[in-house]
């Protein structure tokens, strides 16, 4: 018996060509038509929709340069003036970004379902760092400290260089930067001595000298070096009877950003001054008695 074998793969899997051919054609056919029909139904909520966030956009930056004016008007704080400009901006963005949808009939209410969602699985994720934003936000709102403020908490001392949402920047005087989390700061014991920090000194007279006098001149060093600034009068006076000498205690409230180096200066110049001044900075001494039967 003959068999005649199939002259192409169309006929062998029973297909005509004509056919697949049509079939393509269709398919073409179908894909113009839909891409014509969505231009024709929905281009002029696209432009608008484009234009809308365009104008959005722009009159965000606009506001968001306003409000940043006039919180410097005002003297607020940099920190303060910055976090308010940009979430004016944040904000209209978001507005506009939901109007340029709704212009195009897409509903935003599972957005917000889902964003919601994620932001509940994050949450629990990242408690940490979210409390230290929510510490920040609430620093920035009440304001316990400014940039240029001596602070101490958590026994770290040092002048405020940045505040942001999540942590705090410090500077020794080293220059030594130190992030403090805000969620450190937010609840502890926080002292704020502003632009100065407290300098205390001390140095003891013999009994045989005149305290009085002594405080005098310890005044006049002190006056001459201006080392004091601008918080308080600098202190002097008898601290304690020792058992070798009068202790003279000084406190001085000078810039954060030299107390040692000031430290060292003033200690120096009490020392010129006592020697000049012939007055005696007694060394620990002890009688012994020796008693014979």
């Amino acid at each position: 018996m003959l068999f005649q074998e199939p002259t192409s793969a169309s006929e062998a899997d029973g297909l005509d060509p004509s056919k697949l051919l049509q079939n393509e054609i269709d398919l073409i056919t179908q894909a113009y038509q839909v891409t014509v029909e969505f231009f024709t139904n929905y281009t002029f909520q696209l432009i608008g929709a484009v234009i809308i966030f365009i104008i959005g956009f722009i009159l965000a930056g606009k506001i968001a340069g306003a409000v940043l004016k006039l919180c410097q008007k005002h003297d607020l704080d940099i920190t303060l003036s910055q976090f308010l400009s940009n979430t004016a901006k944040m904000l209209i963005v978001v507005m506009i970004t939901i109007i340029a949808l709704g212009k195009l009939g897409i509903s935003v209410t599972p957005f917000i379902a889902a964003i919601g969602a994620i932001s509940l699985g994050a949450g629990l994720a990242l408690q940490g760092l979210l409390a230290n934003y929510a510490a920040g936000f609430n620093i920035i709102l009440i304001r316990p400290f400014v940039v240029g403020d001596t602070i101490t908490v958590e026994g770290v001392t040092g002048v405020v260089k940045q505040v942001l949402l999540a942590y705090t920047i410090i500077a020794d005087e080293d220059n030594v930067e130190i992030t403090i989390p805000n969620k450190h700061i937010v609840g502890e014991i926080l002292h704020n001595s502003k632009n100065d920090s407290l300098l205390e000194l001390s140095v003891g007279i013999a009994y045989k000298e005149d305290p009085i006098s002594t405080i005098a001149l310890l005044e006049e060093v002190i006056e001459k070096l201006g080392i004091a600034g601008d918080t308080k009068a600098p202190q002097i006076g008898i601290d304690a009877f020792g058992d070798s000498s009068i202790d003279i205690s000084l406190r001085v409230w000078t810039p954060t950003e030299s107390l040692y180096e000031t430290k060292f200066k003033a200690y120096k110049a009490i020392y010129l001054a006592l020697k000049e001044a012939n007055i005696e900075i007694p060394f620990p001494q002890r009688d012994v008695h020796l008693l014979k039967e």
